[in-house]
């Protein structure tokens, strides 16, 4: 219903039949925005002056920053660690120690994603959870590679480790300045089924790029299929005890993750005995630590085998021991020669600006979707608490910087990780802590043991962990809500396998901007014939949404036509005109035109006087009415009932300026009500704002 059959008495005579056709003007039903139409145009104009009359605002910025609330909202720990207890010390310790020794494994695994070599997965898993531990608003989340960083790197990077850790370096700025200028509503233009063709292309591509390591085979190019025709042309060199060894131990993987979801006995723990809670844990614990536990048992068969000369399967190699030094991340590449002797490949030199170049629009893809993935992972577990996606922007970004200064490459917040964060018992984010010194107890202790981890090993870890990441769920809520979103879905999906990961993603989100444009510009109109207590008839058109350049040309269309097919005056309807912008005032002010050269009646009712001004801009010469006193003042003139009394005209003017609300503080406050033949200005002065405000009646 709008205002003006809420509050008065129009009643609806019967439906327009016209030869319209209808097909052409259906428009869709979303996106309506019902906002307050009482808005007081004087309480904006105070605004303004109070504005203005304030201090300055740089000085206002920077009084803000500088106080005790914004520091406990930008370095949180000062709202945890007060309230810190023996039980939030022990929950942290177990947590941390317990993802720390998840995080090895899949440091080194990443690392192969990402096409680096194994260090630099372990590099890129500490300094980020020391930072987080300072700035982090969620005490479930953990810095460190990802799938979805991991990848992401080898596409923008191409496997060379200096443009990697620039990449690291460079990404984490920009995430600084996007908190700075409050920018995490970008992540609300990738929507869900975007979100979920991304993250299931992702899985898809990961798991391809590690069977390579599993079957031992040669695998070469940037997209799925290619990776895939790559596999295939060299399969008649597959290593059969690799292939054997990789498949055994996806499958245990698999089965250990299951086992760690069976719980024996009652459901309710209150109603277990300590038999129950002890099995329970410690099938738990399995499920949780399937990754280190393989790790540590294929690595001391493989130790063994060597040690009898026995080589049968491909092995991870040398890693340094010890941490890495700290410098600034490499701005350029020094040329090296090719060495035929072992095998290594020519390095061409690249100066700061090459580097960049290659990164390319990588430098704005990372970050968005790195932001994406960590507020999806503060999300899961926030239990609809609100995420301060600005903190985390900082939070992030200053862990990538802190990577960068150790050689370490992107690091985001993993869901997984932080799932098993959150089973673990984590209270506060000082488990990040934790986490991180695990990390640099092994660089400096096991580093040396790392050699013996054979490659399917790792690739059965990445496979096995992001299989599950394939939205497969989401098919079947989005078959039965709206099956364009599937669509969009699978455009996503489709996108990121063929192409390249950035372009995939940037292709799927402008799609999804041109089904919400095309929303946009075709609004669902509403026309009707209705007729006034005084029994004047008119034509009503009600457009459901703002009139802006997409919509523009279609609206003025609809209502040209409806106008040429009637001769009653036309009321535009303006109630959920909520905005608008130069083109439609373009529009508007060509519609006024043509039905004043046909001496046809347009009327708006409740437009907002904030569109009224952006009509107004290009003079406009709107009648604008604002209740059912003006409406029918307007309709009788146009059926030959003006009242040539101009007393009366005044009287009744400023009784209908009365009973509105809208006009009543305007009223109390005016200086002159001049006659100027049919139009009324209704003129009004502030302290320094001299203005009138047309009210055509």
């Amino acid at each position: 219903m709008s205002f003006i059959e809420n509050e008065f008495s129009i009643h609806k005579s019967h439906q327009v039949n016209t030869s319209i056709d209808a097909g052409q003007f259906a428009g869709s039903t979303e996106l309506i925005l019902i906002t307050d139409h009482r808005t007081n145009k004087c309480r904006n104009r105070q605004q303004i002056i109070v504005n203005e009359k304030s201090e300055n605002y740089c000085r206002n910025y920077m009084r803000k920053i500088f106080r005790k609330k914004t520091l406990y909202k930008r370095l949180p720990i000062f709202q945890w660690l007060p309230k810190y207890s023996r039980r939030d010390a022990i929950g942290d310790l177990i947590a941390g120690i317990t993802v720390g020794l998840t995080v090895i494994p899949q440091g080194l695994a990443y690392s192969n994603v990402a096409g680096l070599p194994t260090q630099f997965g372990l590099y890129g898993s500490f300094m980020g959870c020391f930072v987080y531990v300072l700035l982090g608003t969620c005490k479930d989340s953990t810095v460190g590679s990802t799938a979805v960083a991991s990848l992401l790197t080898y596409q923008v990077a191409k496997g060379k480790w200096e443009r990697a850790v620039l990449l690291t370096f460079l990404t984490g700025f920009i995430e600084i300045f996007m908190s700075i200028f409050r920018l995490g509503f970008l992540v609300d233009f990738v929507s869900g089924p975007v979100s979920a063709g991304f993250t299931s292309a992702v899985a898809m591509i990961v798991s391809t790029s590690q069977i390579k390591n599993i079957l031992g085979v040669q695998s070469e190019g940037s997209s799925f299929l290619q990776r895939w025709i790559s596999m295939l042309n060299d399969i008649k060199n597959i290593r059969v005890n690799d292939a054997i060894l990789g498949i055994c131990c996806v499958v245990m993987l698999l089965g250990m993750r299951t086992l760690g979801k069976l719980k024996i006995g009652p459901k309710a723990q209150d109603e277990q005995n300590w038999k129950h809670k002890c099995v329970n844990k410690i099938l738990w614990f399995m499920g949780v630590m399937r990754n280190a536990m393989l790790v540590i048992v294929c690595t001391a068969v493989t130790m063994y085998l060597e040690s009898q000369g026995k080589h049968y399967f491909k092995l991870t190699g040398n890693v340094p021991e010890g941490l890495p030094s700290i410098a600034l991340p490499p701005f350029s590449i020094a040329p090296r020669p090719a060495n035929e002797t072992y095998g290594v490949p020519e390095i061409k030199g690249e100066t700061f600006f090459e580097m960049i170049e290659n990164l390319g629009y990588g430098l704005i893809i990372v970050p968005m979707i790195a932001m994406l993935e960590n507020i999806s992972a503060c999300k899961a577990f926030a239990k609809g608490k609100p995420i301060d996606a600005t903190q985390e922007l900082l939070a992030i970004g200053m862990a990538n910087v802190a990577n960068s200064l150790f050689q370490g490459y992107r690091a985001n917040s993993g869901l997984a990780r932080s799932a098993v964060n959150n089973a673990s018992g984590v209270r506060t984010p000082l488990a990040n802590l934790y986490i991180g010194l695990v990390v640099m107890l092994a660089l400096v202790y096991l580093a040396k043991y790392f050699y013996y981890i054979p490659l399917s090993v790792l690739g059965a870890i990445i496979i096995s962990a992001v299989i599950f990441q394939v939205q497969y769920h989401v098919i079947k809520p989005m078959w039965r809500s709206k099956r364009s979103d599937l669509l969009l879905s699978f455009l996503a999906f489709m996108a990121c396998l063929v192409m390249p990961l950035e372009i995939g993603i940037l292709v799927a989100i402008g799609v999804n901007l041109l089904f919400i444009l095309y929303h946009a510009a075709r609004p669902k109109i509403m026309l009707e014939t209705m007729q006034s207590v005084d029994e004047l008839k008119f034509l009503k058109i009600t457009p459901d949404r703002c009139l802006i350049f997409p919509s523009a040309e279609f609206v003025r269309n609809l209502i040209l036509k409806s106008g040429c097919q009637s001769s009653l005056p036309v009321v535009i309807d303006c109630t959920y005109i909520y905005g608008s912008d130069y083109t439609a005032a373009k529009v508007i002010s060509s519609i006024v035109d043509d039905f004043k050269s046909r001496q046809h009646k347009i009327i708006f009712f409740n437009l907002k006087p904030s569109i009224a001004q952006i009509f107004e801009g290009l003079h406009a010469q709107l009648i604008l009415c604002y209740n059912v006193d003006s409406l029918s003042y307007e309709l009788k003139n146009h059926n030959g009932y003006e009242d040539n009394s101009g007393n009366n005209k005044i009287t009744n003017t400023i009784a209908v300026i009365k009973k509105d609300e809208r006009f009543r503080y305007l009223y109390q406050r005016r200086k002159t009500i001049t006659i100027d033949e049919d139009r009324i200005k209704f003129c009004i002065s502030f302290s320094k704002y001299n203005r009138c405000f047309p009210n055509e009646m």
